[in-house]
């Protein structure tokens, strides 16, 4: 599974689209819900996007 998740088409794809997800969140899914998921996907994201500056 590792060499999988740190392919960089992998973390690619974990960045852009838990970014996408991140940023329409807190439009579509209202209050603490929202926010919390817009959390979370950030929080992915931003480890995948440091992922690919490493490799």
């Amino acid at each position: 599974m590792k060499p999988l998740l740190s392919s960089r088409p992998v973390l690619w794809f974990l960045f852009l689209f838990n970014l996408v997800v991140a940023a329409v969140a807190p439009f579509v899914v209202d209050g603490t819900q929202g926010v919390m998921t817009a959390v979370g996907m950030g929080v992915v994201s931003l480890g995948a996007g440091v992922s690919l500056l490493r490799t």
